[in-house]
């Protein structure tokens, strides 16, 4: 059975030579770096503000203690309730026990990563209780059994002409039906399940410190139905996703839209404070916010690397990786893809499991460069990587490469000590596999540069 990076590998060399799969997400990702580059030209002190983005979550994560407390303590006032869960299993249990105390048989959740990265939907089922999702591309990608390819487009591999066809497969559509038609399919589908569902679940954008509220920005206003119809909502959130005051919503709502999606702002932005009140028509009548540390607390106890806490969701760094745009979401089988998720995951899930993850970049500088946060994603891949070294996670045959590499550069005679033919037969023979079937070997040439030196000299002299 293959461990974590011998799949990736696998996949991974799997889907760079997948030219349909390559010419769906390259030219779904080329729509959004238009529409980003178009938002991006509408903002003034573009640096300016992503200086004061990085300076605000550096101002979380140094009061990160405080602030959490306060957030709860604001929350809790107004009639929410507020849980803990130091881990997925902690989490899924706090949800169930809540489902179970009403007798919930039905769920209805809008996009949320932190519930995949719990893995909620499968929890659920597993208890018996129906979970589904009122996102489009979710809800695409649940149809097909599959997990969110994208941070932001969670549905982003798959041509319009895949949709209609499992479409047509599920509810009898014509296979030739349009998007506009898909989607009013879907509003049919979805609309009865916002009635019907016993318990709302949601995730957040933002947890709001001073006001105690969270802040959820979408397209589709599914969230906002699945936050009003049901009688309980639950959101889950990263403790990460804290920012001190509502204000802040200021700078962070249009950076977020715009660097996702190039909009100004997302149709639907929503400050929820807790339940119904007296007072109010709508809403639920019971709130619930989990906190979730998941190996958060770890990463922020690591002063260099705790950078990868400040990430917004934004999905910038996916859509500018030269890697993920050859691999795609689906080969780092991780809850969070692309360059924030090769940074965080060794963190959260093992570096002696997905450290590969760190590996799996060209160390471009482009995912720091369009980063809304300033976060410096190409350092950190390097940091992690040294982290590895330094946990002795390298394998053996990694390990005498490079001491016999190490030992060959420091010395020039070492070098010169076997001819171009034989360090040719050493490559072929133990480099082929690693350096890629599809690439061809370079080839070292049969006199190195020090005896070429000598040999013209001596014929000189």
């Amino acid at each position: 059975m293959l461990n974590t990076s011998e799949k990736f590998v696998e996949i991974s060399t799997q889907k760079s030579f997948d030219i349909p799969h390559r010419s769906i997400i390259n030219n779904n990702i080329g729509k959004y770096d238009a529409a980003v580059d178009r938002g991006l030209s509408r903002l003034q002190n573009l640096e300016n503000a992503k200086k004061k983005g990085h300076q605000t979550k550096w101002k979380v994560m140094e009061n990160l203690d405080k602030l959490l407390p306060e957030f709860e303590s604001n929350f809790q006032k107004k009639g929410g309730k507020v849980l803990w869960a130091n881990t997925v299993d902690e989490a899924n249990q706090e949800i169930l026990n809540i489902l179970k105390k009403v007798n919930a048989k039905s769920v209805i959740k809008s996009k949320s990563m932190v519930t995949e990265e719990i893995h909620l939907n499968e929890f659920l089922e597993s208890n018996g209780i129906e979970s589904l999702e009122s996102d489009l591309g979710e809800y695409i990608v649940q149809l097909l059994g599959q997990k969110p390819y994208h941070i932001v487009t969670p549905a982003m591999h798959l041509s319009k002409e895949d949709i209609a066809k499992l479409f047509n497969e599920k509810f009898g559509t014509p296979v030739n039906a349009s998007p506009q038609e898909l989607t009013l399919k879907a509003r049919e589908l979805l609309r009865d399940k916002y009635l019907t569902a016993d318990v709302g679940i949601t995730g957040a954008n933002f947890l709001i410190a001073d006001c105690g509220s969270i802040a959820i920005t979408e397209n589709e206003g599914n969230a906002r139905l699945t936050t009003t119809f049901p009688k309980i909502h639950i959101a889950i959130v990263g403790i990460e996703k804290m920012i001190p005051s509502i204000t802040d919503l200021d700078l962070f709502w249009p950076m977020l839209s715009t660097h996702g999606t190039g909009q100004n702002l997302t149709v639907y932005n929503t400050i929820l404070n807790g339940p119904r009140q007296a007072n109010e028509t709508d809403g639920p009548e019971e709130m619930y916010v989990i906190l979730l540390d998941n190996g958060r607390t770890e990463l922020l106890a690591q002063k260099e690397q705790r950078q990868g806490l400040y990430c917004i969701r934004c999905g910038a760094c996916l859509n500018g990786c030269p890697i993920y745009k050859n691999v795609g979401g689906h080969a780092y089988d991780t809850t969070y893809s692309g360059p924030i998720g090769s940074i965080i995951t060794p963190h959260l899930k093992g570096m002696k499991e997905f450290k590969h993850l760190s590996y799996a970049s060209s160390l471009c500088g482009k995912c720091s460069e369009v980063c809304p946060v300033k976060i410096d994603i190409h350092k950190m891949l390097l940091l992690n990587r040294r982290d590895s070294v330094e946990e002795d996670l390298s394998t053996k045959t990694e390990k005498a490469g490079w001491y016999f590499w190490k030992n060959g550069m420091l010395k020039r005679s070492f070098m010169d000590q076997f001819g171009g033919n034989f360090k040719n037969f050493i490559l072929s023979k133990f480099f082929k596999k690693t350096w890629g079937e599809q690439r061809k070997l370079p080839k070292v040439a049969v006199k190195s540069f020090s005896k070429q030196w000598k040999n013209n000299h001596n014929q000189k002299d």
